[in-house]
């Protein structure tokens, strides 16, 4: 069984890393979405709210899971036998950012791969602290996030 993660924040989930889900998921046996809860960084949706959103947003697909992880991803993959991180990458930023953490994971657990993903040419633009401030002044959300992350943004700024 090929088991990977698709770790992130996911404050809050894009079409953009829905669409990484699927397509992943349509790749591996087993895919964990892992909801990041980092106590030094400040969240528009609580690690709850981001878990339930998550799970709502990929029920329809049996192989894959969510998960939180408050510490090291590596930790959490070694934990439970994950040996594939999946990213996600819209361009070159993305990719220098992603590139220095999967060195940095690679030192910390010589075992652990990472695969990047680029998004479908839709979701290049698509980042959640423009979709936040967006919704913040009652944008158009639409294409950006699916609809329940869009009301729950409606509900959040409202």
């Amino acid at each position: 069984m090929l088991k990977a993660a698709f770790p992130g924040s996911f404050d809050p989930p894009t079409s953009g890393h829905t669409n990484i889900i699927m397509r992943a998921a349509s790749i591996f046996d087993e895919l964990v979405v892992i909801v990041a809860e980092n106590k030094q960084k400040k969240y528009l949706f609580s690690v709850g709210e981001r878990v339930s959103l998550m799970k709502q947003l990929v029920q329809e697909n049996k192989n894959v899971s969510v998960a939180v992880c408050d510490g090291l991803i590596v930790d959490y993959l070694r934990k439970n036998d994950i040996r594939l991180l999946v990213r996600g990458v819209r361009g070159l930023e993305d990719f220098s950012y992603e590139f220095e953490l999967s060195m940095m994971n690679k030192t910390l657990d010589p075992e652990i791969e990472t695969i990047f993903m680029t998004t479908d040419p839709e979701y290049f633009v698509t980042r959640s602290s423009s979709i936040k401030e967006l919704a913040s002044f009652n944008g158009d959300l639409r294409g950006m996030v699916p609809p329940i992350v869009a009301k729950a943004l409606k509900d959040k700024y409202n």
